[in-house]
């Protein structure tokens, strides 16, 4: 019997014709053997479906061979004999599409379908290896070689049967498709194969496995397989039983949670207090009444307050929707406060509160300036403060929002990766939230903060999107107006905020968000506006924090400029502050000891306090020298002092350069050898000689990186002193760019490099013509000090920094000899 048949009919008259039509297939005789011990039948196709001996299965038959055969044996009262196909996808199987084992079946009278096709019972009796095909049209009849199994039961048999039946069991009380009548019956099946192709037709099981346990003769090899295909069977169903249960579990929460909320209403409404979400919903319809909304965000939140009066309180998007209006109703869509354009009192606060910062504030006080000459400009700044770390520039921001009595809100893009930390997530997400941009506006709480977007140059990128990309809209003063943020998906008017941006790097910055920034640099501070940085704002902030009075403590100048020369080295004056805190602490325990604690800290208290010297400043050569001459460089910390060295040897005409020197200053020092070569009768150098020579440029303190063209005349000094044997002015610096034709190109940060070179005791500097316009932003004192050169060609260099050619030995090594000192060398 199939499953279908154990699960019993439904009505009487159906019961009868199915045993009817049952009685009627046991009386459809096996065939006889023949001489050979074969028998020889007609064939029907199994392309998709098979029938085990002994098992009885619905088949539906369509016109073709398969209807012929079957009316042709069902006249003779014949059984025919089962062929399945290897691959049901094929519509015309040949001999070698079949499995080599077939099933003589019964089939009984055929029923005739609406669709054109029959359908029949047809009973499995016994397997069979097919011989021979006897007749191809039209349709295949075999001869074939029944297979008997054997019957006998020994005791691993028996343990074997055992097993299959317990795994069958287990799997009948899991498999809610099964009815519990199959294991009985299991329970009553005598013989090994019997039982193992009762249960493979009884469990569901892949066409493939259903034809592999039809070609295992074997009882025993058919039941080993069959165990393991029932524990995988076990397996899935035990999963789906565990599913179900926790499925199950939630739908009776879920009711037990509706239920009791349904009571909890009942009693609200018996006691005069209501339903809580309608109250919620009274009290979002009364708060959109009373802010001040644009008709597109209150379009929007009208009809999301409608679907909400729709839903049931319990339903999983009433959280979703209330969340998504409490952005709507208190984002600051109009809120805004008013700016104070008064620019003498926004100069007063930006003095207060910074020391130097020319270039930044006279820029905000001209946004101020024109603000006042027209008060509705709508058009906000978008500027970006760029320079090295702990020179002021988030600080200045702030000052910036006090000047303009606006609200500060501060936004670090450091680290930041995902496109949607700027835009948001849309709300199909779970837990999706408006992007940082909407949420700090939020926290802003006007519609015309000051918005400060730190670290702007540490921005990343990856497979989640480039948030660069994102701020181009946001920092665009044509497009911000209309912002868009995936979660709201409501235009938001970003053009009346103020956006500075911080960045340590420019090179960092996609170029196309560059563009739309206003750059403001933030040169690092030099040692006169340090002193007097920490004179106004870091010495009294670190006594009042280390609960010591201005009067108690003072720190004179030398002291400062010990601490900022040999323990700090840096740009600003983060470290510098530590050093001084850390020095207030000292005596701050001094005094808390009840011990005594000096009040003036000299140049001895600082390393009484702070230890040893951390950093040494470049000083100038002691004496003038062949081969070294004094580079003047930039860096983040200001500027420094650089001594070259040239050293000549005896080798094959190579150049050599040392101390981390970087690509564009190994360029320089390529052009600054050229130019050398070139003039070397000039100079009164042997052409010849370079053949032989090779040349070492260095650049000492090798661990620190060294780039930049500034130092090409430098080397080109170096390189003629070197040559010459003509010594080098040792308080003589300079700085500028080198041509092949000996011509001297204008650097940069030429305020840093002038004021290294006072500081390290140099009392020349020479510069490029072109710089002379930016001496105007060097100290007056400084300009006393120092002599200035400006030069256009490397002669002029020479003219300055080089001994007379008449203080050149004699005897020079490198010299070229006239025709009487060749005559004496031969």
């Amino acid at each position: 019997m199939m499953k279908d048949d154990w699960a019993g009919s439904e009505t009487e008259d159906y019961s009868n014709n199915l045993q009817q039509r049952t009685e009627e297939l046991y009386r459809i005789p096996d065939a006889d053997l023949d001489s050979e011990g074969l028998i020889e039948c007609a064939v029907f196709i199994m392309r998709d479906m098979l029938v085990y001996p002994r098992m009885i299965s619905p088949i539906f038959i369509a016109p073709g061979p398969n209807s012929l055969s079957v009316q042709d044996a069902q006249l003779g009262e014949e059984t025919m004999i089962g062929l399945v196909q290897q691959n049901p996808e094929i519509d015309e199987p040949t001999p070698e599409d079949f499995l080599p084992i077939g099933i003589e079946i019964a089939i009984g009278r055929l029923l005739s379908l609406s669709d054109g096709n029959s359908s029949a019972l047809a009973q499995g009796r016994r397997r069979v290896e097919v011989v021979e095909i006897v007749q191809t049209e039209p349709y295949y009849r075999v001869r074939a070689r029944p297979i008997f199994e054997p019957a006998d039961v020994d005791r691993e048999m028996n343990a074997l049967m055992r097993t299959t039946r317990d795994l069958f069991e287990r799997c009948v009380q899991l498999d809610r498709s099964l009815p519990d009548e199959a294991h009985l019956f299991s329970i009553n099946i005598p013989e090994p194969g019997w039982l193992a192709d009762m249960i493979a037709t009884a469990i569901s099981l892949p066409f493939k496995e259903r034809q592999t346990l039809l070609l295992l003769p074997d009882p025993r090899e058919r039941l080993k397989r069959l165990n393991f295909l029932l524990a995988q069977e076990l397996d899935v169903l035990q999963l789906e039983d565990e599913i179900q249960n926790k499925v199950q579990n939630e739908v009776d929460r879920s009711q037990r949670e509706f239920y009791l909320r349904e009571q909890m209403k009942a009693i609200q409404t018996e006691l005069g207090e209501g339903d809580v979400f309608l109250r919620d919903i009274a009290e979002l319809r009364e708060k959109m009444d009373t802010v001040e909304l644009p008709e597109e965000a209150r379009k929007v939140a009208a009809k999301e307050v409608e679907r909400l009066m729709q839903m049931s309180s319990m339903a999983p998007e009433v959280g979703i929707i209330r969340t998504y209006l409490d952005w709507i109703l208190e984002l600051p869509w109009t809120v805004q406060t008013e700016d104070n354009l008064d620019v003498d009192h926004a100069a007063k606060v930006l003095e207060e509160n910074h020391f130097g910062l020319k270039d930044a504030k006279d820029r905000i006080l001209e946004y101020i300036a024109v603000r006042s000459l027209k008060p509705k400009k709508p058009r906000q700044p978008i500027l970006c403060f760029a320079g090295p770390p702990g020179t002021g520039k988030t600080s200045l921001g702030r000052s910036i929002a006090e000047a303009l009595g606006r609200k500060f809100v501060r936004l670090s893009l450091g680290g930041v990766r995902d496109e949607a930390e700027i835009r948001g997530h849309r709300r199909t997400y779970i837990g999706a939230l408006p992007g940082r941009i909407i949420q700090t506006m939020r926290r802003a709480g006007s519609v015309n903060p000051l918005f400060m977007l730190d670290e702007i140059d540490k921005l990343g990128a990856d497979f989640r999107g480039d948030p660069s990309a994102a701020l181009l809209e946001v920092l665009d003063p044509e497009q911000n107006n209309t912002f868009s943020d995936h979660y709201l998906e409501i235009q938001y008017d970003l053009s009346k905020v103020m956006f500075i941006t911080t960045a340590n790097s420019l090179g960092s910055i996609p170029p196309a968000l560059l563009d739309r920034m206003e750059v403001i640099e933030f040169p690092g501070y030099i040692e006169e506006d340090k002193l007097e940085i920490a004179r106004r704002f870091l010495i009294p902030r670190q006594i009042d924090e280390s609960g010591l009075e201005e009067t108690e403590v003072t720190f004179n100048e030398q002291a400062l400029r010990r601490i900022i020369r040999e323990y700090t080295y840096e740009a600003g004056v983060r470290n510098l502050e530590r050093e001084i805190g850390r020095m207030c602490r000292k005596v701050a325990r001094l005094k808390s000891g009840k011990k005594e604690f000096p009040s003036k800290l000299g140049p001895a208290a600082v390393e009484r306090f702070l230890g040893p010297p951390q950093f040494f400043q470049s000083e100038a050569e002691r004496q003038d020298e062949v081969g070294v001459a004094t580079a003047v460089a930039w860096t983040e910390m200001g500027g420094e002092i650089m001594p070259v060295e040239v050293a000549i040897l005896d080798g094959k005409g190579n150049l050599q350069i040392t101390g981390q020197i970087g690509e564009i200053m190994q360029e320089s020092a390529h052009a600054a050898l050229s130019f050398m070569k070139s003039r070397a009768r000039d100079f009164d150098i042997d052409p010849a000689c370079f053949e032989n020579l090779d040349i070492h440029i260095h650049v000492p303190e090798g661990a620190i990186p060294k780039d930049g063209p500034s130092a090409g005349i430098t080397m080109a000094t170096a390189l003629i002193s070197a040559f010459t044997e003509r010594r080098v002015y040792k308080e003589v610096g300079m700085t500028g760019e080198i041509t092949l034709r000996g011509r001297v190109l204008p650097i940069g940060g030429l305020r840093e490099k002038v004021l290294a070179a006072h500081r390290a005791g140099l009392k020349t500097v020479i510069i490029p013509e072109r710089n002379k316009k930016d001496l105007v932003d060097v100290p007056k004192k400084v300009l006393a000090d120092l002599k200035i050169v400006p030069v256009t060609h490397m002669d002029d260099v020479l003219k300055v920094a080089l001994y007379a050619d008449e203080d050149r030995p004699a005897n020079a090594r490198f010299r070229v000899k006239d025709e009487e000192e060749v005559g004496q060398e031969g």
